[in-house]
């Protein structure tokens, strides 16, 4: 039985309190927060739970095997960093933390330690991500020409990250998993109208080897909710609606180049493709139970998690580089300066000549 600690009860922390309740290999045994009348609501529903004002007493009264923590983006670097080096196994909600240096330094402290490092990437669990991915892989929509996605709605605004690091991450993750690659090079734009410097919409474009591209629209400030994924394939098409009864549809639609090379004008017309649609069977489960069940499972096989420390060190790469973008006017960064390292605004100017100079190739 696998002793579980829960650390933030804001939007989501109750959501993992009733999952990892609801599954039988784990018991949860502390949960913590600084709103002490949410404390009061969580124990009045979960009265076998024990309320604690911070990890240390749970460390303190050896209440957990492991700890969840669903706090703000810039708590995840020392609330992991400090539950990995007393050998605590950590589920972390996305991001990973704020930089690819504290997640690099997280991921070598759980390898060290033999810890399992999971990162709530929940969309990877989901049911319909894991249909789309069969498709790839048999080939269904053939090879696989671009991918973007619309996450919107009217809030909730957050003043400790933009829009970029909240909404973002679900669909770069999905991304990378989908295309299985990471990106090159990102451009990211946007603007801040509510709060200065914490951007409530923006757009990240993602390129990827075998000219490939990724296109990510998130924003705080539209009037409708969204939550859709497209991909585009030379053979089939796909859309991901997550807010439809019928999650995807598959559509044989698409534009034909031509073959010929005798000169024919006529033969050069590109051939445009309007076939039906259908909805594949898709055995639904909650993604956020099935996350949190895998997590239990990788502590107790000794198994790799699909989002591992190092799926969310690839993240927030990408996150680091676009946000690095977002405050250059959207400049193209390449990403290979993330990986080695050397990412800062003062090596921006050589970030966008080395992709100028791959472009050129």
């Amino acid at each position: 039985m696998i002793r579980v600690g829960i650390i933030g009860l804001g939007y989501w922390g109750p959501n993992l309190v009733r999952c990892f309740s609801e599954l039988e290999n784990c018991k949860v045994t502390a949960v913590c927060d600084r709103d002490c009348n949410q404390l009061l609501r969580i124990t009045d529903r979960f009265p076998q739970v024990r309320p604690c004002e911070s990890l240390e007493e749970m460390l303190e009264q050896k209440l957990i095997d492991a700890v969840v923590i669903a706090t703000p983006t810039e708590t995840h670097y020392e609330l992991t960093m400090k539950a990995l080096e007393h050998d605590l196994h950590v589920f972390v909600e996305k991001p990973l933390s704020k930089t690819s240096a504290q997640s690099r330094t997280l991921v070598k402290t759980a390898a060290e330690r033999n810890r399992v490092l999971f990162v709530g990437h929940v969309f990877l669990h989901a049911s319909p991500v894991q249909k789309l991915n069969d498709l790839i892989e048999s080939n269904e929509l053939g090879r696989i020409n671009y991918i973007s996605s619309r996450r919107l709605n009217l809030g909730p605004v957050r003043k400790d990250v933009s829009a970029l690091y909240d909404l973002a991450p679900h669909d770069i993750s999905m991304m990378l998993y989908l295309l299985g690659q990471k990106p090159i090079s990102v451009t990211c734009c946007g603007f801040d109208h509510l709060n200065p410097g914490i951007h409530d919409v923006c757009n990240l474009s993602m390129m990827f080897e075998g000219n490939r591209m990724g296109m990510i629209h998130v924003s705080w400030l539209d009037p409708r909710k969204e939550r859709v994924l497209t991909v585009v394939g030379d053979k089939r098409m796909a859309v991901y609606d997550d807010l439809e009864q019928e999650k995807i549809k598959v559509f044989d639609k698409g534009i034909d180049k031509p073959t010929s090379t005798n000169g024919d004008f006529a033969e050069f017309q590109l051939a445009y493709r309007y076939g039906g649609s259908y909805s594949p069977f898709i055995k639904e489960h909650e993604p956020l139970k099935t996350e949190c069940s895998e997590f239990l499972r990788c502590i107790d096989e000794g198994e790799v998690p699909l989002t591992d420390g190092v799926n969310g060190l690839e993240v927030v790469e990408v996150l680091e580089a676009a946000d690095l973008s977002l405050q250059n006017n959207g400049q193209r960064v390449d990403l290979a300066c993330v990986r080695d390292g050397s990412l800062s605004r003062d090596s921006l100017a050589e970030s966008i000549q080395l992709v100028a100079q791959q472009s050129t190739r």
